[in-house]
């Protein structure tokens, strides 16, 4: 192979990997984030006394919302962040529990899941996750010291970050990572994911500045967010640590399970 073949050959892998990185870079959200987009059913047929709400987020956008309150005066009330994908009628049953145990819920769905208006982005999930905590204080006029955040996955990023800013009486992570960035290396370890990523989501760092009571719960066998990663999160957070032995990401003991539902429970201010 001659020289002018070697170059060539080298200067065509490096538009490869350019033209590779560029495309990463470009639709790396659609990476991140995988919502359901399809319209939901109305709250009190999926979640049996809910009513359907809205959120009038800063930036303008109307989002859907289920609120549904115990058939007592509620003990706490619930701000509920799911995960990267789905929309709220997935976590229907876990709000159907929360709400037979005593407390209110809350079931928020983000800008573009479930029939919402909008893209995700960690800017905009801020956004949506402050709409939510003004419809609690500002439109049912909840006190903020009964407010408990539960945030799921990608939903713990959410809610850490709006604790800083508005502190709930509880704080309940479900399969937490460090940093978004941590979580991609793991599935794209061939990328220089640090370098590319546009949204970060550094929970560490952030619960490692809260004081909150805080609960985390975390699958003994996730493949999808690394159980030595959800463990790190409990460490700086000073945080309880309820692991569930040989359960994965999405299985139901995590989505809705006993443990679960008791780890809610515990944050209820007495």
């Amino acid at each position: 192979m001659t020289g002018t073949v070697v170059v060539r050959v080298l200067l065509g892998l490096v538009l490869v990997v350019v033209l590779v990185l560029a495309l990463v870079w470009v639709f790396q959200r659609r990476l991140i984030y995988a919502p359901d987009t399809s319209p939901v059913p109305a709250a009190a047929t999926a979640l049996p006394g809910a009513e359907d709400v809205r959120l009038r987020t800063a930036d303008g956008l109307d989002l859907g919302a289920w609120f549904v309150r115990p058939d007592r005066t509620p003990a706490a009330t619930v701000l509920v962040a799911g995960g990267n994908g789905g929309n709220r009628a997935d976590r229907a049953p876990l709000a159907a529990k929360l709400a037979r145990a005593g407390l209110a819920v809350l079931v928020l769905d983000y800008r573009g899941y479930g029939g919402n208006p909008g893209d995700p982005s960690e800017a905009g999930l801020a956004l949506d996750v402050r709409a939510a905590w003004r419809f609690l204080t500002e439109g049912r006029r909840v006190p903020p010291g009964e407010i408990l955040f539960y945030g799921e996955s990608l939903g713990c990023a959410v809610v850490a970050e709006l604790a800083l800013e508005h502190p709930p009486a509880g704080l309940l992570l479900r399969s937490p990572f460090t940093e978004l960035a941590a979580v991609g290396a793991e599935v794209y370890p061939f990328l220089p994911v640090r370098l590319l990523l546009r949204d970060r989501f550094p929970v560490r760092d952030e619960v490692a500045r809260l004081r909150v009571p805080t609960v985390v719960v975390l699958g003994g066998r996730d493949a999808v967010v690394p159980p030595a990663q959800s463990r790190e999160v409990a460490a700086a957070a000073s945080a309880r640590l309820v692991e569930v032995p040989g359960a994965d990401h999405n299985d139901p003991v995590l989505l809705d399970g006993p443990e679960l539902v008791e780890a809610v429970l515990s944050l209820v201010p007495r």
